[in-house]
C-alpha cells in the first residue's frame, strides 16, 4: 500500500510546511493592517522615534514575535504529523493503530482551538516583555486573536485531509471502528464556525471604533485648534498665568479633558493638571509641524491631543487640550452588542446543528433497527420531514430498507437452498459407505439362511432315522438357535443403518424436538463414518467422560450431521496423509455437554480462524462451498441453543467444541 501520495498533502514535512507559510502570509497582512486597525499614530513607528520611546521598531518587534511563533508551529506539526506516520513497522503493532484512529479523530478539533488560543497567548507573553502597554496588548492580541482564528480555520481544512487518509488507511486493519471523544454534530459545526464568527465580530468592532475614533478625534482636534487659535496670538508674548487663564477658559468637550503648556526648548511640563507621559510630550517636539499640532498619547489610544506654538515670559511653549477620543461609557456597548450577537449566532448554530443531527440519527436508528433486527420491517419507513439533502437521503434510506427486504428474503430463500445442497451432498458421500456397510449384514444373513436351509434338510432327513437319537435333535436345533441369533444381530444392525440414513435424509423443515442418549448418538456416528474412516485409514478414538445413558434434548439427526461434518473436516485436514488420529470426546461441566473433535493436522490459517461462523469460508478451494461449518454453527445455535467454538494452531492441529446445555 502506497500512503504518500506528492498531490494529496499526505507528506508530513509538506503539510507541516504549508501550514507554516499559510500563517506567514497571514502574518504579512497582519503586518500592514495593524497600525490602521489601531491608529497608530503618523511618523511614530520604524524610526529613532519609536526606539526612543520603546526601545525597539514595531518592523523588529513583529519580525521577532512572527519568527518565533512560526518556528514554534513548524516543529509542533512536524512532531504531531510525525507521531502519525503509516510506516509498514508501526502497522503491524494493534495498540498503534488504536492510538493512531484515536489521535486521528481528535487532533484536528484540537488544533483548531489550540491555533486559535495559543499565538495571541505567546504574542501577548511577548508584548510584556518587550515593555508595552497593558491596553496596547490587549488590543494587539485581540487583532492577533481575530486573524489567527481564520488560520485556524483554513489550517484546520487543510490537515483535515491528512488526518481523513490516517483514518481511511487503517480501517480495514482496526474494523474500521470509531475511537476517541465522541462530538455531536452541533458541538462540531460550532467548534468549525465559531472562529469566523469571532473574527468577523472583532475585525468589524475594532475597524468600527478605529474608523470612530479617527473621526472623533479629528473633530475634537478641528474644535480645541481653532479655540486655540482664536485665543492666541504668534505674535503677542504671553505670561505663563495669563495662558493658563486662557486656557482654562476653553470649554471642554468631555470630562477628562484638560490643558496642558509645554516648554517648546526641552518639553518640560509647566502645567497640566494630569499626569503626561513620554510620548505625548516627545511627540510634540518631534512632529509639531508635520501634525499641525495634532499629536497622541500612545499607541492606539483613545487620548489625543490639539496645540500650538506660543511665546510666553518662559519662552516658547506648546498650549493646547489633551483630550478623550471616547472612555469605556463608549466602547461597552459596542462590547455588550457584539457579545450579544455572538451569543445568538452561537445558539442559531447550535440549532441547526441539532436539527441536522437529529435527521440524521433518525437515519442511524433505522439502519440500526435494520442491523439488529432479524427481519427488515418495510412498514417502519422514515417520514421524510425535509425537502434538501436530508429529506433525498431519508428517501434514499426508505429506498435501501425497500430493497434491504427483497434481498433477505432471497437470502434466506437461496440459504435454504444451499443448505439442502450440502446436506444432500454429504448424505451422496454417506451413500457408498452404507453400501458397503449394508453388503456385509447382507451377505452375513444370506450365508445364515443356507446354514439354516442345510439344518432343515439335515433335521427332515432325521425324522425317521432310527439311529437319531434326542440329543441329536438337540444339537440340530441349537444350531438353529444361533443361526437366527445371528440373522437377529445382522438385521438389528440394518435397522440402525437404516435409522441413521433415514434421519439424515429427512429435509430441514421436518426437525422434532424430541431427545436422545449421548449411547445413541456415538452409535450413529459410528455407522455414517465407518466407511469414510475406513477409506481414508484414519482411526476415530472416542472418549466417553461422562454417563454415556446422558439424555439430550433436541433432534439427533441435525446434532449427527454437525459432528459428522467436523469428522470429514478432521479427515481433510490430513490432506490424504495415512494412519491419522481424530479424537472424539465427550464430557459434562458445568451442566452442559461438550463434544470436541481434535485432530492433529496444519491446523487452520490465522485470516480462515477470523472469519470463521462469520461467514461462508472455505480452505477446499473449488471443492469446498463454506457451508459446512456455518450450517453446523447455525444449526446448534437455532436448535439447541448451544454454542461451537475452536481451538487452531498452525501447525499442531485443531480442536471444534460443541457446547450444549443440559
Amino acid at each position: 500500500m502506497k500512503f504518500t501520495k506528492i498531490f494529496n498533502i499526505d507528506n508530513e514535512k509538506k503539510l507541516a510546511l504549508v501550514n507554516t507559510l499559510m500563517l506567514a502570509l497571514i502574518a504579512i497582512v497582519l503586518y500592514f493592517t495593524l497600525p490602521s486597525v489601531l491608529n497608530y499614530p503618523p511618523n511614530s513607528i520604524d524610526n529613532n522615534f519609536q526606539i526612543e520611546i520603546v526601545g525597539i521598531t514595531y518592523t523588529t518587534q513583529f519580525i521577532i514575535i512572527i519568527s518565533i511563533l512560526l518556528i514554534l508551529l513548524y516543529i509542533t506539526l512536524r512532531i504531531v504529523y510525525s507521531k502519525l506516520s503509516l510506516s509498514k513497522e508501526k502497522l503491524s503493532n494493534p495498540e498503534y493503530i488504536r492510538n493512531l484512529r484515536k489521535k486521528s479523530f481528535n487532533y484536528p478539533y484540537m488544533m483548531l482551538l489550540l491555533e486559535m488560543f495559543i499565538p495571541s497567548i505567546i504574542v501577548a507573553v511577548l508584548l510584556f516583555a518587550f515593555n508595552t502597554e497593558t491596553e496596547l496588548v490587549i488590543r494587539i492580541t485581540t487583532v492577533v486573536f481575530s486573524f489567527t482564528a481564520v488560520f485556524a480555520i483554513f489550517s484546520y481544512m487543510l490537515s483535515k485531509k491528512f488526518f481523513s487518509n490516517r483514518l481511511s488507511a487503517t480501517a480495514n486493519l482496526a474494523n474500521n471502528e470509531i475511537t476517541g471523544v465522541r462530538l455531536p454534530l452541533y458541538n462540531k459545526l460550532l467548534i468549525q464556525i465559531l472562529p469566523l464568527f469571532l473574527y468577523s465580530f472583532v475585525l468589524i468592532l475594532l475597524i468600527s471604533m478605529s474608523l470612530m475614533t479617527k473621526e472623533k478625534g479629528e473633530l475634537l482636534y478641528h474644535f480645541y485648534r481653532q479655540e486655540l487659535l482664536s485665543r492666541f496670538n504668534e505674535e503677542t508674548v504671553y505670561d505663563i498665568t495669563e495662558v493658563e487663564s486662557i486656557l482654562n477658559s476653553i470649554e471642554f468637550k468631555s470630562e477628562g479633558d484638560h490643558v496642558v503648556i509645554i516648554s517648546a526648548s526641552d518639553g518640560e511640563i509647566l502645567y497640566s493638571p494630569e499626569t503626561l507621559n513620554d510620548f505625548f510630550i516627545k511627540y510634540t517636539l518631534n512632529f509639531y509641524n508635520e501634525t499641525e499640532g495634532y499629536t497622541y498619547e500612545y499607541y492606539g489610544q483613545n487620548r489625543e491631543g490639539a496645540v500650538i506654538k506660543i511665546n510666553t515670559n518662559m519662552g516658547e511653549c506648546y498650549v493646547g487640550i489633551r483630550y478623550f477620543v471616547f472612555g469605556n461609557n463608549f466602547i461597552i456597548p459596542f462590547v455588550l452588542i457584539a457579545f450579544l450577537l455572538i451569543l445568538i449566532n452561537c445558539l442559531f448554530i447550535l440549532f441547526i446543528g441539532k436539527d441536522l443531527s437529529n435527521d440524521i440519527n433518525s437515519v442511524i436508528n433505522g439502519m440500526k433497527h435494520i442491523s439488529n433486527s432479524d427481519d427488515v420491517i418495510y412498514a417502519n419507513n422514515l417520514p421524510i420531514t425535509s425537502n434538501d439533502e436530508i429529506g433525498d437521503l431519508t428517501a434514499s434510506f426508505n429506498e435501501i430498507q425497500k430493497l434491504t427486504k427483497t434481498y433477505v428474503d432471497q437470502l434466506h430463500n437461496s440459504q435454504e437452498t444451499l443448505m439442502e445442497s450440502e446436506r444432500l451432498a454429504s448424505l451422496g458421500q454417506l451413500i457408498g459407505g452404507i453400501a458397503h456397510n449394508l453388503k456385509t449384514p447382507i451377505m452375513s444373513i444370506s450365508g445364515a439362511l443356507e446354514g439354516l436351509k442345510n439344518l432343515i434338510k439335515e433335521y427332515e432327513d432325521s425324522i425317521d432315522d432310527p439311529e437319531v437319537n434326542s440329543q441329536d435333535h438337540h444339537d440340530i436345533a441349537n444350531d438353529m438357535s444361533e443361526w437366527v441369533s445371528k440373522i437377529k444381530d445382522y438385521t438389528e444392525y440394518m435397522s440402525d443403518i437404516i435409522t441413521a440414513v433415514k434421519g439424515q435424509a429427512v429435509t430441514l423443515s421436518e426437525t422434532a424436538s424430541v431427545h436422545f442418549t449421548i449411547d445413541e448418538l456415538v452409535k450413529r456416528v459410528n455407522i455414517l463414518m465407518k466407511h469414510e474412516l475406513k477409506n481414508a485409514l484414519t482411526y476415530l478414538n472416542i472418549s466417553m467422560k461422562t454417563d454415556e445413558h446422558t439424555v439430550i434434548n433436541g433432534d439427533i439427526n441435525s446434532l449427527v450431521q454437525v459432528i459428522n461434518n467436523m469428522i470429514s473436516n478432521a479427515i481433510q485436514a490430513y490432506n490424504g496423509e495415512t494412519n491419522k488420529n481424530i479424537e472424539l470426546i465427550i464430557e459434562s461441566k458445568n451442566n452442559n455437554i461438550y463434544i470436541s473433535v481434535k485432530d492433529y493436522a496444519s491446523g487452520m490459517p490465522k485470516n480462515v480462524q477470523e472469519k470463521l461462523f462469520k461467514e461462508m469460508i472455505t480452505t477446499k478451494g473449488k471443492n469446498g462451498t463454506g457451508l459446512g461449518l456455518y450450517m453446523s454453527y447455525s444449526t446448534i445455535k437455532a436448535h439447541f441453543n448451544g454454542d461451537i467454538v475452536f481451538e487452531s494452531e498452525e501447525g499442531k492441529g485443531t480442536t471444534f467444541t460443541i457446547i450444549l446445555p443440559l
